[in-house]
């Protein structure tokens, strides 16, 4: 059985809060994700993460790649399920890498927007943009670097 502050670590070092915006047409569709990737020798453990949330599914994920060995996923893209599992563990167990911390920060407020309507897909989109600025070390930042909204004082 997994322990919250085992999660926690987990997701710190492994996890994803994503956002996606899908434009069809004149219409626009919010995808929210919660994902969590390991080598196919770890897939108990994100067993055990689908048994502790009580939701998502595990899935693998082939990568081609030279230097990439088999892989699985577990996600929940699962609004309902995000709203009342997810959020509500990370609340209360807050993550504690001040990037995850910020990228749940962003996606739970994501959350309640698309919970609005109309939809505000300009604030949605500004968020998403503040989401990731983690990965600016490896040059894959979603906003430029440097700018004051990279920031926390």
């Amino acid at each position: 059985m997994l322990s919250d502050d085992y999660v926690t670590g987990l997701v710190d070092g492994e996890g994803s809060f994503n956002v996606r915006v899908n434009h069809i047409g004149r219409r626009a569709k919010v995808e929210l994700k919660f994902s969590l990737k390991l080598r196919h020798q770890d897939k108990e453990i994100l067993d055990e993460l689908k048994t502790f949330f009580g939701c998502g599914n595990v899935y693998i994920q082939r990568d081609k790649r030279a230097n990439h060995s088999l892989c699985y996923r577990f996600e929940v893209q699962n609004r309902k399920e995000i709203l009342e599992k997810v959020l509500p563990f990370f609340e209360k167990n807050s993550p504690k890498l001040p990037s995850r911390k910020n990228d749940f920060e962003l996606f739970k407020e994501i959350v309640s927007l698309t919970m609005q309507k109309p939809l505000n897909l300009s604030k949605i989109q500004n968020l998403k943009q503040q989401m990731h600025w983690g990965l600016a070390a490896y040059g894959k930042t979603v906003c430029a670097v440097g700018t004051q909204s990279n920031f926390k004082k």
